[in-house]
Parts: C-alpha cells; sequence; structure tokens
C-alpha cells in the first residue's frame, strides 16, 4: 500500500488523482489532502476518501471543518500545507498546487525524506535549481504529472539520458491555435478557456492560450531530464494524440501516444515502471486518426514561448520574475482588468527592466517571484491610468 498525500485535492488534477486511488484502493490509499478554499469539494471528496489530515485555505473554515470532522487533524493556510508534507508515515507527495505557493510545499516533501509526483508547474519554472539540489542531497525522486513531460519519462524507460540528442515537447496550441496576430486583440476570457482538446483549471488554460504554459514546459524540461535548452523542441501537434517524444543520437525517435486522458500520466507517476490498468477510458484508437499534423510554433504570435527560452538560459532570479509577472498579468485577465494581449506585454516587461541576479537561496527565490508580482501590479496599474 503506497501512502499519498495529495496537495490540490478539489483542482482538476486533484480530483482525478482520486479517481486514480479509487481504482485501485488495494495499492493507494490517501494519508492527508489539502483542498484550498473549496470547502464543499472537500465535503464531497471525504464522503469517498478516508484520510485522518486535512488542510483548507482559510482559519475560519478550519474551525469549521473541526467542528464537523472531531476526529481528523485539520490544518489551514501555507503552513497548513507545510505540516501536510512534513508528515513522516508517507511515501509519495503528489503536488497538484496552482501557482508558486507549491514551491515551498514539494522542497519541504524533499527536504522531510519524500518523493514528489509533480504537476505544479512553479516548483521547477521558477526554483528548479534549488530542487534539483535538494533532490541530490536527500536522495530523492521526482515524478512528472504532466503530459508533456510523462510521456518523456516513459520514452527514457531502459535507455541511457547520454544516447539522448533531443526531446521533442508536444504542443496542441490552445484556444487560439487558429487565429491570427490580429484576431487576438480582443479575444475573451470565454474565447480563451475554449481549449480544443483538454479540461484543466482556468489559469493553465489562459497559459495556454498565449503558449506561457508550454514555455514553462520547456523550462521544466530542462530540469527534469538535466538536458540543454537547446536541444528541446516544441512541435504544434493539434490533435494531442502524441504528447511528446524523444530523440536519439541514432536518429530514433520514441513517442508516447495516448487518449487526452490526465488519469494516464498521474498513474504512472503513482505506480512507475509498473503499469496498471486504467477503467473507464476512451483508449487511442488509430483508426479515429487518418493524418496527424505537426508544424513549427510561431514565435512572433506567441512571443512568451521564445521569452521562457530566453529567461531559462538566462537563469537566476529571472525565471521567478516571469513566474511572478504572469500570475497576476493572468489573474487579471481572468478578473476583466486587461486584455489578453496585456499579459504577454506585462510579462516580457517585467523580465526585460529586471536585473539578473543569482540565485543561492530559497529566500532569493521568495524575493524574485515577489518582485515580478509587484512589477506586473505596478505595470498594470500604470497601464490602466494612460
Amino acid at each position: 500500500m503506497k501512502r499519498l498525500v495529495l496537495l490540490g485535492a478539489t483542482g482538476s488534477i486533484g480530483t482525478q488523482t482520486i479517481d486514480v486511488v479509487l481504482q485501485h484502493p488495494d495499492l493507494y490509499a490517501i494519508r492527508a489532502l489539502s483542498a484550498g478554499h473549496n470547502v464543499d469539494g472537500l465535503r464531497e471528496i471525504l464522503k469517498k476518501i478516508d484520510c485522518d489530515t486535512i488542510c483548507i485555505a482559510e482559519e475560519s473554515d478550519a474551525e469549521v471543518l473541526k467542528a464537523e470532522y472531531p476526529e481528523k487533524t485539520v490544518y489551514f493556510g501555507d503552513e497548513g500545507l507545510l505540516e501536510l508534507t512534513s508528515l513522516p508515515d508517507y511515501d509519495l507527495l503528489v503536488n497538484a498546487l496552482v501557482g508558486f505557493t507549491g514551491f515551498l510545499p514539494s522542497l519541504r516533501g524533499i527536504e522531510t525524506g519524500h518523493d514528489v509526483a509533480l504537476a505544479n508547474k512553479e516548483t521547477l519554472v521558477a526554483g528548479g535549481e534549488l530542487i534539483n539540489e535538494a533532490l541530490k542531497k536527500y536522495g530523492r525522486k521526482l515524478y512528472p504529472i504532466d503530459s508533456e513531460h510523462s510521456a518523456i519519462f516513459q520514452c527514457l524507460q531502459g535507455n541511457e539520458m547520454k544516447s539522448v540528442s533531443k526531446l521533442w515537447v508536444t504542443c496542441s496550441g490552445g484556444a487560439f491555435r487558429n487565429r491570427t496576430r490580429e484576431e487576438l486583440t480582443d479575444v475573451t476570457l470565454a474565447d480563451a478557456l475554449a481549449h480544443p482538446n483538454w479540461s484543466m483549471g482556468a489559469k493553465i488554460t489562459v497559459d495556454c492560450a498565449n503558449l506561457m504554459n508550454k514555455g514553462f514546459e520547456v523550462m521544466e524540461a530542462h530540469w527534469l531530464f538535466d538536458m540543454d535548452y537547446d536541444k528541446i523542441s516544441v512541435v504544434m501537434h493539434p490533435e494531442s494524440v502524441i504528447h511528446s517524444a524523444v530523440e536519439y543520437c541514432d536518429h530514433s525517435i520514441i513517442a508516447q501516444l495516448g487518449a487526452p486522458d490526465m488519469r494516464l500520466p498521474i498513474q504512472y507517476a503513482l505506480s512507475a515502471p509498473a503499469r496498471l490498468p486504467l477503467m473507464e477510458e476512451k483508449p487511442m484508437d488509430f483508426y479515429d486518426f487518418s493524418t496527424l499534423h505537426f508544424a513549427r510554433p510561431d514565435t512572433e504570435r506567441f512571443p512568451l514561448l521564445a521569452l521562457a527560452y530566453e529567461t531559462g538560459k538566462k537563469g537566476g532570479n529571472l525565471p521567478a520574475v516571469m513566474n511572478g509577472a504572469n500570475d497576476i498579468a493572468n489573474a487579471a485577465f481572468r478578473n476583466g482588468d486587461i486584455p489578453f494581449l496585456m499579459i504577454e506585454e506585462t510579462v516580457a516587461s517585467a523580465v526585460k527592466h529586471t536585473p539578473f541576479e543569482e540565485l543561492s537561496s530559497v529566500e532569493d527565490l521568495l524575493r524574485a517571484n515577489q518582485a515580478g508580482r509587484d512589477y506586473a501590479l505596478q505595470y498594470i496599474k500604470e497601464k490602466s491610468v494612460e
């Protein structure tokens, strides 16, 4: 029985993780979970999952839950997340949090002797260097949950990294893959959230619409697989059948294919290298696809992808600055405060106008992320006055 701590249980990845656990009750048990602000969602989960420790965002909600579930230990806030990840009696931390708030729990989980199954992009985008140092220091492992990184992870099984010449990261193109630059000037939030292939949370879906998410995935791949940025290529693939691929020194390319069902990479992160049945899924059928399409990404139409490469190569504090600025700009668009294209304008300006600094500690990382957030807030405020 593998015991899990699940962060972000009520989100898209969290609920699908619970589905995987319920499909294999003899193999997995959830020891503790967190649920952000979604108290009702947490109550529904607790009807299915018998865990003895929970965490919620607000202290007032925690007091209500303590009264409802007197047999459970209830934590709240960011400190509560760290309490969950520090628990001694579990085997794998599943981090499905959204945003930079997921970084410290990932780090704490590693430092307290736990492997991590990671869906939280910001952990590696902003703090990949610090995470990799901790993994080496504490002898722990990181299992990717993103479909693209899971695909690469699966394609590497049985092979040596020294024989890899390139990683191919596929990209559906998001909601605006068929729109011109001019057509992006007045798109709405509803337009951006209409992803043609995947059902995800609002923040990541907006990031997909301007390819910021794909830029983040390139940065994640750099840290996950210790691969130079020049050896990581993005290829547009609108069908989302090939989830990513690995090219080897003999020019053989091994790809992972499957239906667009996030439960597959979630389950593999829990079971690797073993494979388990996945129930209630409509599997991919080759007969359904007479053609597959591939193209180079247009970085003039979607400049945030190019910015991610540039920022990742520079390193230091800049990835955290980019991440923080994007968090603010993405939220501002979702709140109706700025137009879609101002997201990239804000993020690019934050990176351009922040002096480079080396990153040597968690404190440095936290300051850099906050600097990006502060810059974006001020930039948006000034633009709204103009």
